[in-house]
């Protein structure tokens, strides 16, 4: 069957919805569009939700934002020390995991955390329609601020969106590096360096705030790495304190 579509069919977007509601929001927007092409990303496993259902739309109406009960540290009259950011459901769980272990290791240390939901909202708007302007990038990123970026796929898409923007360097992209078997769920985000030790031992690394314990911060982290996988090769699972992490801002 020939599929005809009109001019304006040629705007797509990419959703990475990091919930169960923020699921709900977008595929309830892409089955009512049209002359649109929607992609959904997300995994066949049952869903944590972080945001309420009214919470979940306003964001993936605005396709990307911060998420400030998440946020550590006090900033408000200044910037972040790092930028944790994701965009798919488990880099997002990931980091979520990590900035709890940042908050509760190192709690001085200022953290904004961004969810990106709709890929597009990436690009500039001359890219694409749904692009944020300059103001609203710095706005969730800054313009100097070290990023850490959790993502479903290559890590050279984000680096091909982010192009002309203000010091792309900064931004540290983990995702998919065709590293897999079959394993545990865990251990998967471990070979890939985008689990939840591997992105808080980025954001130690990478921040410009000073860190008198850093080196000891990464010690830690590395053991927990260690422990995850020696515990995965042993009971073929991962640990309930992986499998039932759920955030809580304590």
């Amino acid at each position: 069957m020939d599929v005809v579509l009109n001019k304006k069919a040629d705007v797509s977007r990419i959703y990475l919805p990091p919930d169960a509601n923020c699921l709900l929001s977008v595929a309830d927007h892409a089955l009512r569009s049209t002359n649109y092409i929607n992609l959904i990303i997300i995994d066949k496993q049952p869903q944590l939700q972080y945001l309420s259902i009214d919470d979940a739309i306003l964001h993936c109406q605005t396709g990307a934002g911060v998420w400030k009960w998440a946020n550590s540290g006090s900033f408000s009259e200044g910037k972040p020390d790092i930028i944790m950011a994701s965009a798919g459901d488990i880099p997002t769980q990931e980091l979520l995991a990590a900035t709890h272990w940042l908050r509760s290791n190192l709690p001085s240390l200022k953290v904004q955390v961004v969810n990106i939901v709709d890929l597009m909202s990436m690009y500039s708007p001359d890219q694409h329609p749904h692009g944020m302007d300059d103001s609203k990038f710095s706005e969730l990123f800054f313009d100097d601020v070290e990023v850490v970026f959790a993502f479903h796929g290559y890590t050279s898409a984000i680096h091909h969106i982010i192009h002309g923007r203000s010091h792309p360097e900064r931004f540290h992209v983990r995702g998919y590096q065709e590293n897999g078997t079959t394993t545990t769920p865990f251990m998967m985000t471990i070979l890939n360096q985008i689990s939840r030790y591997h992105l808080a031992q980025l954001a130690i690394n990478k921040t410009a705030a000073k860190i008198a314990n850093k080196e000891e911060m990464n010690v830690k982290l590395k053991g927990l790495i260690q422990s995850s996988i020696d515990y995965a090769y042993e009971h073929f699972e991962d640990h309930q304190d992986i499998t039932n992490w759920r955030w809580s801002a304590e």
